[in-house]
């Protein structure tokens, strides 16, 4: 009886170029969507900064009551992004994800008639409160999505929306605010409110439909694409060898400490940015709202640039030690520089250093999060990325308070400035000091 014919195994080239084909599919469906969800994150988060430009004179509020309101959104991001994070666990991230945009939506709309400080302080915990979880919550979906060696690019393209938000949402907002100011007897920085908040509730509907929780749920994938996916997630752990699953224990260990402090000192530098770039190019005599959102369109470009590019070089060399901490360090050089030309009133310096500052500090962030993956997993990750994000991201907090309380009290951004770049730095210094090398997950 002759023997049974069996398929020969394909060749190696040719099962690579298989697994490619269904990870380009799977960030396809789901890398755009979550991308586009993280770009309105950021346009309802930081349109305040253009608001501030003449809702602050039509309030006769002061820059301390505008840097504590912008500061507390994060108190909402610290108090619940855990729980946010451990309830997509339980529920899924789709219905996570829609439940965050849907809310911070609404939340953004409601924002055009604040009238007294009390509301406007009320009104930014509870967006902090609705958007926690989210950046977390994604790159832990990403996980279940990726192996290492194929996530920093989508991690790049997904982080990189907050600074192309900046990029188009600047000209947007300075367009939103002169075009509609007076329409049906409102401000424009009312209708910038209105109108930027009505797409994330849009989106969030969508994201029930567009996202799947897991690749074995995927009607749209075959069960050899979910093969591949599952082959090369198996790889990668026993690449990366034993790490911490258990969230409790890793509480214990230095480096997560030192992941939340690094961060840390690099959101205070990235707050400093998108929080008051606009009143820093203001300063030097930049007073027509359209020309300033054009400029600050332009260096929250070299922003995206900087992330695209970092990001393309990290997975290149599989390597993120270093390219977070140099960026770091020259986010933190933009920020000094800023702080001299702002007080020279050096119009074109303060441009250059913003935009060096924006390059740098906004490209160390999408590769900083492959670090807490090469320590923990399981449990200890889910909640771990949670926790280093919600903790450092109150350094969002922090910034704008100093920067606002110094400028009340001094009329001067100086003091303020140097001190938040003296802090980035440290960040880069303790990455080369303290984080240890380990080996980025390889495809064979």
């Amino acid at each position: 009886m002759p023997a049974a014919d069996t398929a020969p195994p394909l060749p190696a080239s040719t099962a690579l170029n298989e697994h490619d084909a269904t990870f380009r599919r799977v960030a396809w469906r789901i890398v755009p969507c979550v991308t586009l969800i993280w770009f309105l994150a950021w346009v309802d988060r930081v349109n305040v900064g253009f608001a501030k430009l003449t809702m602050m004179s039509d309030l006769h509020w002061s820059d301390a009551v505008y840097g504590a309101g912008a500061g507390i959104f994060f108190i909402g991001y610290f108090l619940f992004e855990v729980p946010s994070n451990m309830l997509l666990q339980k529920i899924g991230a789709r219905k996570t994800i829609m439940r965050i945009t849907i809310g911070w939506g609404v939340i953004c709309v409601a924002m055009a008639w604040v009238q007294t400080p009390g509301q406007f302080y009320f009104l930014r915990f509870l967006m902090g409160a609705f958007e926690a979880g989210l950046q977390p919550g994604v790159i832990l979906y990403l996980t279940y999505w990726l192996p290492a060696h194929r996530r920093g690019k989508a991690l790049s393209v997904f982080v990189s929306a907050s600074a192309v938000s900046l990029m188009i949402g600047s000209p947007l907002a300075a367009y939103i605010m002169e075009l509609a100011q007076g329409a049906f007897g409102m401000q424009g920085w009312q209708w910038l409110f209105i109108i930027e908040g009505i797409p994330s509730v849009l989106a969030g509907i969508a994201a029930l439909f567009i996202l799947t929780d897991l690749p074995s749920r995927a009607k749209w994938l075959s069960e050899r694409e979910k093969a591949h996916i599952a082959a090369e997630m198996a790889d990668e752990e026993r690449q990366l060898g034993p790490r911490e699953h258990s969230f409790l224990a890793s509480l214990r260990s230095a480096k997560i400490w030192l992941l939340i402090g690094v961060f840390f000192c690099i959101i205070a530098g990235n707050a400093t940015l998108v929080y008051y770039g606009p009143s820093l190019v203001k300063e030097v005599g930049f007073t027509d709202i359209k020309t300033l959102g054009w400029i600050m369109g332009g260096i929250y470009a070299c922003g995206w640039g900087g992330m695209v590019l970092n990001g393309w070089l990290s997975d290149r060399r599989q390597e993120t030690r270093l390219h977070t901490a140099a960026a770091a360090a020259i986010g933190a050089v933009g920020l000094l520089l800023a702080a001299w030309c702002v007080g020279e009133k050096n119009a074109a310096g303060l441009i250059v250093a913003l935009a060096l500052s924006s390059a740098g500090t906004m490209g160390a962030i999408p590769i900083f999060w492959q670090l807490p993956g090469q320590y923990l997993s399981g449990n200890a990750i889910a909640i771990g990325l949670a926790v280093i994000n919600s903790v450092a991201n109150l350094a969002g907090y922090f910034s704008p308070q100093l920067l606002g309380y110094l400028k009340t009290s001094t009329g001067r951004y100086t003091q303020g400035l140097a001190g938040i770049a003296l802090v980035e730095m440290l960040g880069a210094l303790l990455i080369l000091g303290f984080i240890g090398t380990r080996a980025t997950a390889r495809r064979n």
